[in-house]
């Protein structure tokens, strides 16, 4: 492994079509130069892990980006397949003691390739598939009913058997297999547009629903009205809301990503709120970063950094404002779990105590941690879709690791996580439950036991 300061031989080799990035917003070359090339950030880094190449690694990347911005390197196939390579699981920043703002450097590169690389035709179907498509809960009930009978009938089962949609396309396969069940409870909202506290009023907050958790985790946002509600919160929740602008924002899709953050801005200024509540890692960290997708907007602006300040990752609230309702036990012997850190809360956010905190609160649990805690599932939005390889082993690595903590639970406080783990339990037969925290902490509340 290479670790020394010593210039690296960029490998454009690739290189055909493109000259560079454009004027509007390149990696800053200040941000560039604060990397000392020590090599602290390699071990961190999931791609590099996979692929072991250097160009595939935070250093690698800032080397390409420093060539690029100088002329040196063009933003080629090749330059843009080592950027399409990194999950932006943010580990590298967490492990860089030079405060490397590798984050801010990555997302700007991101819409530079969107306006000044032309991609392949399947993958210009592909990204077109997946952000007209994700972030609008709308269109993706549209399409509940044929993927339930697809489901229900068996074809599933039949198409992952046979492999043939792999052959045909690995990215609409590892979106496929990815599915999670399609239930009665997909179909509809059960949370009213107002949840008065129980008891004193504490906190008037907002409530974010999420995307995939709106239409497929459907029970954690009932959990988290619910225990919000239980620790003296009003719980506001309007109905107008839309994509946090994840998705879009993650991978490079500027314009979305900003019409999206816009519109939940307005939305929750009207809703004149303490904080805003979201309990998916993703969107939280994006939520966070309005203040960065709207810089260049002189309307939105200071709306949008003071939005961000009201944000809040529900179990970061809750440690932040105290729990008041009364914990019971989960079971009647003491539970063995372990918690999985969302990169998004862990790197992002820098929120890794307070959901152990929680858990640890409720009678009987004893927490577990799992090794290699801080490497990405593989997951990343949807990076697992877009690159199923280097996913395919992430999630294998992770779900092995969470398997040799001898946990019987698995908690985990991202709805893609949950997704891609489930997938890889599937997939070498495990059995094993998986709840995010909040509705472990509900289930306390309300004096449910679990049945495991």
């Amino acid at each position: 492994m290479q670790t020394s300061d010593k210039p690296l031989k960029l490998d454009t080799s690739l290189a055909t079509n493109s000259d560079g990035f454009d004027p509007h917003d390149p990696p800053n070359p200040d941000l560039i130069d604060a990397c000392v090339h020590c090599g602290f950030c390699l071990t961190t880094c999931p791609s590099y892990r996979v692929i072991g190449k250097e160009n595939d690694s935070p250093r690698g990347r800032i080397y390409l980006m420093d060539a690029i911005n100088k002329g040196e390197a063009p933003l080629s196939p090749a330059s843009v397949q080592h950027f399409d390579s990194c999950l932006g699981c943010l580990a590298c920043t967490t492990a860089c003691p030079s405060g490397v703002q590798y984050d801010k450097l990555i997302a700007a590169v991101r819409p530079q390739i969107q306006r000044n690389h032309s991609r392949s035709l399947p993958q210009r179907l592909v990204r077109s598939l997946i952000f007209s498509l994700f972030p609008y809960p709308d269109r993706l009930r549209l399409l509940l009913t044929p993927l339930g009978l697809y489901q229900k009938l068996g074809l599933s089962r039949l198409v992952q058997g046979t492999g043939l949609l792999r052959l045909v396309s690995p990215n609409l396969a590892a979106m496929e297999s990815l599915l999670p069940p399609v239930t009665l409870q997909c179909f509809q909202d059960n949370l009213p547009e107002q949840v008065p506290a129980q008891g004193q009023q504490r906190f008037r907050v907002g409530m974010l629903l999420g995307c995939v958790q709106r239409v497929f985790f459907s029970g954690v946002n009932e959990a988290t009205a619910r225990v919000l509600s239980a620790n003296g919160c009003e719980v506001i929740i309007p109905k107008e809301q839309g994509c946090c602008s994840a998705l879009p924002a993650h991978q490079g899709e500027e314009a979305q990503a900003q019409a999206l953050a816009r519109h939940m801005i307005e939305v929750f200024e009207q809703a004149q709120v303490d904080y805003v509540i979201i309990n998916a890692a993703g969107c939280g960290h994006t939520l966070k970063e309005y203040g960065h997708i709207l810089k260049d907007d002189p309307a939105y602006r200071e709306r949008a950094k003071a939005f961000s300040a009201k944000v809040r990752d529900v179990q970061e609230f809750l440690v932040e404002v105290g729990l008041t309702a009364t914990l019971h036990p989960l079971t009647e012997e003491p539970l063995t779990l372990v918690y999985q850190d969302a990169c998004h809360l862990l790197h992002g956010q820098k929120i890794s105590q307070q959901p152990r905190q929680i858990l640890k609160q409720i009678p009987g649990v004893q927490l577990r941690e799992p090794m290699d805690a801080a490497l990405c599932c593989g997951s990343a939005g949807v990076y697992n879709m877009l690159q199923p390889q280097v996913a395919e082993e992430l999630g294998q690595m992770k779900v092995n690791n969470l398997l040799n903590t001898g946990a019987v639970l698995i908690a985990s406080s991202n709805p893609g996580c949950s997704l891609q783990i489930q997938k890889h339990l599937e997939q070498q037969n495990k059995a094993m439950p998986l709840m995010h925290p909040i509705q472990l902490l509900d289930k306390s509340i309300r004096g449910e036991q679990l049945a495991l």
